[in-house]
């Protein structure tokens, strides 16, 4: 992280603010905003500040898993509970307030932001809204299938599951009520870093493609930057939140994981959490679409910066931890720039674009979404498995000429924003313009590339008159729409350019609705919310079989122990316990835990880890033979510093043919660590 480095790479991005890559914007215009913008009051006072953190974990077991969309991959059980964390953060002079939240799934679908803007309407009134109101996904690949209304991404867990969906959206409701709660006077701070070590551009021949001035401001081919901001209560010594923005895909755990979890920047979370008592720490993506933590970049076998998954997740996620405390050291009081937000509802599947938003210079237009070879051939960097081997990156061919122009030379494998009912993945969709103060984000539903990334950063400055680097692309925002890169890397055909649904002029699409959102922001006049989006909500179907009433195993009762621990371990040894267990989603035990480690203390036996610490486990699967009866197994990795006499209890629900849900206990014996 050399300070030099940083200072070089923001010189260039300010010096490359107004008019590379075909888009020449700004102009005077800017000039006379950029004054406005330095001229604005000083002093960090004046703000109101809450946090707040919710449980948003769906169904550990039998349900398939989201972010791969293998059929095969269903979870099996949990690793670390999935969290919604909240930010409310409001102008006590100008009155402005927004939203920002960070969510451990892997996308967040329209149908749950949606989902959640109408219980905040029932809750709050126009106070939080679909305008000043984000809502992001930290894009593990390790959480919860079928919560989307889009058969895109529901047919890989086999139909969209209810449970799961409200957990999602009730988690969500909840940490903004806690945020909101919480508002008190507090300041805002913000600072910068760089990490250079826990990502990896997966896609270099398309990387390389894009203008030499713009792969200059990413000499390694990564985005290597580090934004902070650091929100605490007037007179607190200690912060209340921190939000800490990095690119780096949540796939560290790979498709071969079964356990629900947040992956690495998850485990980055809980380090910060652990280390600072009632601190909400989140560390969202920016513009992700082609940085991998799976370091060594070696195809159907990721892996780096160690040959271990498991390792590679706890190692990135600490270096972003990390990361983020240095850029926080470096923080200072923000000046009171105001907050406000825009948003502005787009009809991607039908975009007519203006000469001056594309490479070449002349008109271009969006179509419907497609699919291509490429995207079914998955990212190699990050997949074990290929689904369909016919299929692979680097694909592509002439197609029919009413789509060539608009998804050439893409292989279209499957129209998706053609198929019936009304398209398998949203087409309209939401772009916003969010400021905190002298922060920008440009949010958007989809995973952008750095360098497409870099070219919505650039658009959005020009227009509002500020530093490229003041602004940060928001991605995995709002909804889900897959891929976005630029011209250049679309035209290698690799995994991201597959998954580029709306043609070859996606990208340059973007550019121009932000531009139009960015200078209605700076001229008052709003957009209006145009199109409306699609609800999707009815019908839903679930395709798998509704799971069978629980019976204990033969000669057993539930919370049986089946196979006790060792009487003694040391620490770093794992100790196992197999429980006669009951199907995990009776309850999802949301805010709570399906088990306990606990040390003995006099007579009184005291919690000390549960299942969303990172040295537990939770395993369920069915005995051979069995479709009614459960095996749990607790795991837990001792830490190297524990000492002393402890127990293992699990909490479990059994459900009866009738439909009643009783609770249960099982107990494991004593056993010393020393």
């Amino acid at each position: 992280m050399g300070t030099g480095e940083a200072i070089d790479r923001r010189t260039v991005l300010g010096a490359l603010a107004v008019g590379a890559g075909g888009v020449a914007l700004g102009g005077a215009f800017a000039t006379d905003r950029a004054g406005a913008a330095h001229a604005a009051p000083s002093g960090s006072g004046g703000y109101l500040v809450g946090c707040g953190r919710a449980d948003m974990t769906g169904a550990v077991a039998g349900q398939g898993m989201m972010g791969y969309s293998e059929p095969d991959q269903v979870s099996a059980g949990l690793l670390s509970r999935c969290w919604a964390r909240a930010y409310v953060i409001a102008d006590q002079v100008g009155g402005g307030r927004v939203v920002f939240v960070n969510a451990d799934v892997a996308c967040l679908f329209q149908s749950v932001h949606l989902g959640v803007i109408a219980r905040l309407r029932r809750r709050f009134g126009d106070l939080y809204t679909e305008r000043n109101v984000n809502l992001n996904a930290t894009h593990n690949h390790n959480s919860c299938g079928g919560t989307a209304w889009d058969y895109a991404y529901t047919l890989a867990a086999l139909g969209f599951k209810k449970k799961s969906y409200e957990a999602e959206v009730n988690g969500i409701v909840n940490a903004i009520v806690a945020a909101h709660n919480d508002l008190a006077p507090g300041t805002i701070a913000m600072g910068r870093g760089e990490l250079h070590d826990a990502s990896a551009n997966r896609s270099r021949t398309a990387f390389d493609r894009n203008p030499a001035s713009e792969k200059a401001v990413f000499p390694d081919a990564i985005d290597p930057a580090v934004t902070v901001l650091r929100l605490r209560k007037n007179g607190a010594a200690t912060d209340a939140g921190q939000i800490t923005w990095f690119s780096t895909h949540g796939t560290s755990l790979t498709d071969r994981n079964v356990l629900i979890s947040g992956d690495n920047k998850g485990y980055a979370s809980y380090l910060a959490e652990s280390a600072t008592d009632g601190v909400v720490a989140s560390f969202p993506q920016t513009n992700a679409g082609d940085m991998t933590p799976n370091l060594w970049l070696r195809k159907l076998h990721p892996s780096g910066p160690t040959a271990d998954n498991r390792t590679n997740c706890l190692i990135i996620g600490r270096r972003q931890h990390d990361a983020g405390r240095a850029a926080l050291a470096t923080a200072t009081s923000m000046a009171r720039n105001g907050i406000e937000s825009v948003v502005h509802y787009v009809d991607f599947s039908r975009v007519s674009i203006a000469a001056r938003f594309t490479p070449e210079g002349r008109p271009a237009r969006t179509g419907p979404a497609c699919m291509g070879a490429a995207a079914i051939g998955t990212s190699t960097e990050d997949n074990y498995n290929r689904p369909v081997p016919l299929f692979d990156e680097g694909q592509k061919i002439d197609v029919p000429d009413w789509v060539r122009a608009v998804q050439a030379p893409k292989l279209v494998v499957v129209p998706l924003g053609l198929l019936p009912p009304s398209g398998w993945i949203p087409s309209i969709l939401p772009i916003q313009i969010m400021r905190i103060g002298s922060l920008i984000l440009a949010a958007a539903p989809a995973e952008f590339t750095i360098v497409a990334g870099l070219r919505v950063r650039r658009v959005v400055a020009a227009a509002l008159g500020v530093d490229a680097d003041d602004v940060l692309l928001q991605g995995y925002a709002n909804g889900y729409s897959q891929y976005v890169t630029t011209e250049q890397e679309y035209d290698a055909q690799q995994y991201e350019g597959g998954e580029t649904q709306f043609g070859r002029w996606t990208l340059s699409a973007y550019l121009q609705e932000f531009d139009r959102l960015a200078r209605s922001m700076v001229s008052g006049r709003g957009l209006g919310r145009g199109p409306a989006p699609v609800d999707k909500s009815s019908p839903q179907p679930d395709l798998l079989p509704a799971v069978p009433p629980d019976a204990p195993m033969r000669g057993h009762r539930f919370g049986d122990v089946l196979t006790e621990p060792s009487t003694w371990y040391a620490p770093r040894a794992t100790v196992s316990v197999d429980f006669v267990g009951a199907h995990p989603t009776n309850d999802f035990h949301t805010g709570g835990t399906y088990f306990a480690v606990e040390r003995q203390d006099g007579p009184r036996w005291v919690l000390v880890f549960d299942d969303n610490d990172w040295c537990t486990e939770l395993h369920w699967k069915r005995p051979r033979g069995s479709q009614n009866t459960s095996l749990v197994t607790v795991r837990w990795t001792i830490p190297a510093d524990t000492r002393g006499r402890f127990r293992i209890r699990y909490f479990g629900d059994s459900r009866s043919a009738t439909g009643t849900v009783r609770p249960f206990t099982g107990t494991s014996g004593a056993f010393t660590v020393t």
